[in-house]
């Protein structure tokens, strides 16, 4: 799925020589993601992940390799760069590239999602917010509102007949969401799209979080609100294991009243972006309008889960202190 640009085994060893390394003799291409395309590389001094961008620029990379050398010093477990090139400077049909050391531990699916890690994966997202903090760069999201029913408009254009119902009806909550979105809500650097595939545990221990090009200024609570999502949404949502995310988060970096008033609202900002986006990333295109894991219909579902709540129901359901 994730490859949009073929890498040749002679771009390969070029991207791999520019970067001190001693040439490619092999290129496994990686089926996951949906944004850039992905390959492991070996050759005498091991195998490395190479990455071509489909989406950022030289800027867009740029700003990811600075957060990722900020966060690593901050002790955020983030996969360590392969350093040589500047960004942008070396590219596969003109696209930038980057090479990264492979990261330790495995992914966790669902089943194994267990108090445990759901309670650490909340306390490691909170001390990425922490450390955060002292990042001098400033980017803006990538999925505003505007953004959102930008995509809808596109997904209309279609003209799929199934698509009706529930294009109007994230319209609807975007438009809602924006009329109500809190301005005083802590901000700062949020991964934004901190899934089951994008950590790595070793036992009940993240070893590593990867994918932060969509990093970006953000409401903290709204990284909290995707793992949520993420993490503890079965058949439906498991309120022990989201409860369990909520306090690791809570133990590091205590919630505010005003987040926790505006968890619900969140959440169903964060459920209506992430059915817009599989819609538009997956359903639309094809061969892939089945795949259950990305099912638009499911975030459609958590988004109605948190729209039947109250905020107070929901904040107490997630351990709130009264």
């Amino acid at each position: 799925m994730a490859v949009f640009t073929e890498l040749s085994l002679g771009d390969a060893d070029r991207v791999v020589r520019a970067h001190g390394l001693p040439g490619c003799t092999g290129v496994v291409p990686i089926a996951a993601g949906s944004v850039n395309s992905n390959f492991f590389v070996d050759g005498p001094a091991g195998r490395r992940f190479l990455r071509i961008y489909e989406e950022q620029d030289e800027s867009g990379v740029a700003y990811e390799w600075a957060l990722l050398d900020h966060l690593e010093s901050g002790g955020v477990p983030v996969p360590r760069r392969v350093r040589g090139p500047r960004p942008g400077e070396v590219r596969v049909a003109g696209k930038p590239t980057a090479m990264f050391e492979l990261v330790g531990g495995v992914e966790s699916c669902q089943a194994l999602v267990s108090p445990g890690r759901a309670h650490a994966v909340g306390a490691t997202l909170a001390r990425a917010h922490r450390a955060g903090e002292g990042f001098g760069w400033r980017r803006a999201g990538r999925f505003e509102q505007s953004d959102v029913r930008a995509r809808l408009d596109r997904a209309d254009a279609h003209g799929r007949p199934e698509l009706a119902g529930p294009i109007a009806r994230l319209r609807q909550i975007s438009l809602e969401v924006e009329a109500r979105w809190p301005t005083t809500l802590p901000t700062g650097i949020i991964h934004g799209d901190m899934f089951r595939d994008n950590v790595r545990w070793e036992g009940d221990e993240v070893v590593a979080i990867i994918d932060w090009e969509s990093a970006s200024d953000g409401v903290l609570a709204y990284d909290l609100v995707v793992v949520l999502w993420s993490w503890c949404y079965g058949a439906t949502l498991d309120w022990e294991l989201a409860r369990q995310v909520t306090r690791g988060y809570d133990a590091v970096r205590p919630l505010t009243d005003a987040e926790w008033e505006a968890l619900r609202l969140l959440m169903m900002a964060a459920a209506a972006r992430f059915a817009t986006t599989r819609i538009t990333d997956f359903h639309l295109r094809e061969g892939v309008g089945e795949r259950v894991h990305k099912d638009y219909r499911r975030f459609l579902d958590r988004l109605e889960l948190a729209a039947a709540l109250t905020p107070d129901e929901l904040a107490t359901r997630l351990g709130r202190r009264a």
